[in-house]
Formats: C-alpha cells, structure tokens, sequence
C-alpha cells in the first residue's frame, strides 16, 4: 500500500474496480478539501457511480443527488446534473497541473459553481489548468481507475463502493 503521509489528508477510495488512494491537498484548496471530506464522513459518495467517463481524458463521479445508485432519488439519465445540499463552493484554481491521476471539482460554465462532482485525469490535460481546482492526487490504485468502464453516459456503470477520510479508517 502507498504511504499515507497524513491520514487526515487522504480518501481510500472502494470502487467497483477495486481500491484508489486519494492525497489531498488542503494548502492548494482548503474549501474543496473540506467539501470533499465532509461528504466523505457524511457516506454521500457511497454508490455514486461515475456518470462521464472520457477515454484519455478522465473519469468523472460524485453527483450525490442523481447518481447515487443506492438512493431513491438516483436517475441515470440526470446523473452529473446535480449536487449535494450544500452551497457551491468559491474558486481556488491554482498553478497545479492537471496530469495523470490529478483529482479535480467538476462545475458549470459559473468559476464558482464546484458542489460535490469530480473527475480523475487518465492522462494530462493541461488545457483544464488554471480553471478547476485541483484538489488531490491518485498514490495508489490508478491501475484500477484506468478500468473504470466508458461511456458518456455509461452504460451499466461502476461506481464508488466507499469513499473515507483515511483516518477515519482502522
């Protein structure tokens, strides 16, 4: 298993595929780290499936309102179209680059718009720099993101069995 650094600041992330280990990066985007971890401790991500999965681009989950598979409210044909019930979250892009397994918020055309939806990176993407927060970085378990199964929307798709705080984890 990868080192966890700080567990405070890391998701073990359970998919379909198998298991992901998030860093977080809290200096770079306090708000959305915060955001990401208070909806981890609440259990929103567990079954979301990913809803947008792009081949050479990224893997993209986390609607807690329509792409929750395990809630009554969950619809496939809206999942990537909602968000938690809290308030969108304020910008902090930043100079990080968007490379393989760089974890960054989904949002609307609005800078200030990220809620609860975020996506992994397969590969660079660097035309993404400088206008989605960064948030966090894939140590382990990339192997199995790259199995995610595609589509747009996908079809029979994986989703997050768990996501936790690390150290929330024993």
């Amino acid at each position: 298993m990868a080192e966890i650094k700080d567990r405070e600041n890391a998701l073990i992330m359970e998919t379909t595929k198998g298991k992901v280990v998030i860093e977080l990066f809290p200096d770079l985007a306090p708000g959305h780290v915060g955001r990401i971890k208070e909806l981890a401790r609440e259990g929103a991500y567990d079954g979301v499936v990913f809803h947008r999965v792009i081949d050479g681009f990224m893997a993209q989950t986390g609607d807690v309102k329509f792409g929750n598979s395990s809630k009554p409210s969950f619809a496939p044909s809206r999942a990537g179209m909602g968000g938690s019930e809290k308030p969108d979250l304020k910008a902090e892009f930043s100079n990080a680059n968007h490379g393989r397994g760089t974890c960054s918020m989904a949002r609307s055309q609005n800078p200030n718009s990220a809620n609860s939806q975020f996506f992994i990176c397969f590969d660079d993407a660097a035309f993404l720099n400088r206008q989605y927060t960064v948030w966090g970085q894939v140590i382990e378990g990339m192997d199995n993101v790259d199995n995610i199964k595609r589509g747009e929307p996908v079809q029979d798709p994986d989703k997050i069995v768990s996501l936790k705080v690390a150290a929330d984890v024993k």
